[in-house]
């Protein structure tokens, strides 16, 4: 009797022990664990599942399970647990799916729900496990979100997109891909990719493929380089093509972006034969003025020498009116000589141009105010300068750029008035934020005067060769504004003026501060 007594209690701790330690494994289960009668009366709530539906553990216990349901399961619940009794057919006991919790607070979250069902002596009950997936869920449309974004992205690309596989075969074209070449998207899907290519490059692409494959040696992956498309109705274009090795969990894919430069070659065509045709264009008149120059320099000589003599030997024996004449003929020959040398001046501007270098406008400024000391002296003439900023350039042109200008500026000035002369500059970006290409930056020099001015409906005629809007009445060719424009041109800029009769011009001068390194125009 006192063996059973022991094995009894024995029996009796172990059934202890083991109903312990079940409870310690379900009260610190991270998933919810709940049971129920057959009524749906909740018998038991593990922390979890009370942290899970926002409730503590005694304000769920006695209540009926669809507290923790929305509509329309918490309406329809009762309904389904007395189709489940009478038929035995049940819609979630024994499989588990996705359904929907109702917390304490009236919120609704996603969970995994698995329903066992358990045979005891006196009764049946059912055990309900909840894995709550809010995250996951999350983490899905997040995922879904930016996989939206990214298609949209690529569908609304301007440039064509195209994702082949290892072999080859295309995966994915979008829109502007298709259009670029002519097809419609579902008719390239699951081709090879060299039905786009023309040849040698169609039937060289599959070695390449290959060889990239065995020896890891690239032409195109990864560095990018203008190539030649075939369309579907057989016509080709040029365009930029640049490939990604995309490495994914199972296998490698090659994703092409592709930009259309068909204009831009075009473009580039058409300059170049504008280019040349300039280029031949401006020898001829390179060769027009050195020739011209040239041969009128000797007979021009000859007048004027023979000129010489008739005022040296022949003049006392020659009448008044033959002195004018001959007075009249040199004076002529002399502003022709000027002409010949001022039309050599500006055909040397391009033809004679030296390389651009880094210059101080300052220091130019200086030198041509020094080389004009006497005239200043002369004249009057104040000088009012501000800092100058340092450029690529050609110095002599610069020199000369300035020494027009301030000439000019001092030889039409008001009588009875000293000139005043202000120089200053200012950097100018002609769009906000570029500064990286030659052009993008430039100064603008301003040189204003107190001068007699002009009307600027003749604003055109004065950077024109040869013209002169006070007639004879001034000195010079009037070709000085036009030298002075090839110069700004060459240097990336351009000149105007601004101007009022009586009160003075404001010549604004606009030079790039950077110039192309192989630029020789």
């Amino acid at each position: 009797m006192t063996e059973d007594l022991d094995g009894f209690a024995t029996s009796w701790q172990q059934s202890i022990d083991d109903k312990n330690r079940l409870k310690a494994i379900i009260d610190t289960a991270i998933d919810g664990i709940i049971t129920i009668d057959e009524r749906g009366v909740v018998e038991s709530v593990n922390p979890a599942a009370a942290r899970i539906f926002g409730y503590l553990p005694e304000e769920v216990i006695g209540q009926n399970i669809k507290l923790l349901m929305p509509e329309p399961d918490r309406s329809q619940h009762d309904q389904y647990i007395d189709n489940y009794h009478r038929t035995g057919i049940g819609q979630i006991i024994g499989k588990g799916r996705e359904v929907l919790g109702r917390r304490k607070d009236g919120s609704v979250f996603p969970f995994l729900l698995s329903i066992s069902e358990v045979n005891l002596q006196s009764k049946k009950i059912f055990t309900g496990i909840i894995h709550d997936i809010t995250n996951l869920k999350k983490a899905e449309a997040a995922l879904r979100e930016s996989e939206n974004k990214i298609n949209s992205i690529i569908q609304a690309a301007v440039d064509g997109i195209i994702t082949i596989d290892t072999r080859g075969v295309i995966e994915m074209v979008n829109p502007s891909a298709a259009k670029l070449f002519g097809y419609e998207a579902g008719e390239l899907l699951g081709r090879s990719i060299n039905v786009l290519m023309p040849e040698p490059d169609h039937s060289q692409h599959d070695r390449y493929m290959h060889n990239y494959h065995e020896t890891g040696h690239r032409k195109i992956i990864g560095i990018g380089r203008e190539v030649t498309g075939l369309r579907k109705d057989g016509s080709t274009f040029p365009f930029y093509l640049s490939i990604s090795e995309v490495e994914l969990a199972d296998r490698k894919v090659y994703t092409g972006f592709i930009h259309d430069i068909t204009q831009q070659k075009l473009n580039e065509e058409k300059l170049r034969r504008y280019a040349a045709e300039l280029e031949r264009s401006n020898l001829e008149l390179q060769d027009f003025a050195y020739v011209s120059s040239h041969d009128l320099q000797e007979p021009l000589r000859k007048i004027q020498a023979f000129g010489d003599r008739l005022k040296t030997k022949e003049y006392a024996n020659l009448s008044d009116q033959g002195k004018d004449y001959v007075d009249r003929m040199l004076n002529a020959a002399s502003r022709m000589q000027n002409l010949i040398n001022d039309l050599l001046s500006f055909s040397r501007v391009t033809s004679k141009a030296n390389p651009f270098v880094k210059v101080s406008l300052d220091a130019i400024l200086s030198g041509v105010l020094s080389d004009l000391e006497v005239t200043i002296e002369q004249t009057g003439t104040q000088i009012i300068r501000s800092p100058l900023p340092s450029i690529e350039a050609e110095p002599t042109q610069m020199r000369q750029l300035f020494q027009n200008l301030i000439s000019n500026a001092i030889k039409f000035r008001k009588e009875g008035e000293k000139p005043v002369i202000s120089i200053s500059a200012k950097i100018v970006q002609h769009k906000a934020h570029l500064t990286a290409t030659p052009g993008d930056e430039v100064v603008q020099i301003s040189i204003q005067d107190n001068g007699i001015g002009f009307q600027e409906k003749y604003l055109d005629r004065i950077f024109n060769i040869f013209q002169r809007l006070e007639g004879q009445k001034y000195e010079g060719s009037g070709i000085g504004l036009a030298i002075c424009r090839k110069i700004a041109v060459r240097h990336g800029g351009d000149i105007t003026a601004q101007s009022q009769p009586g009160v003075g011009t404001t010549f604004l001068i606009t030079l790039a501060l950077k110039q192309p390194q192989d630029q020789e125009l």
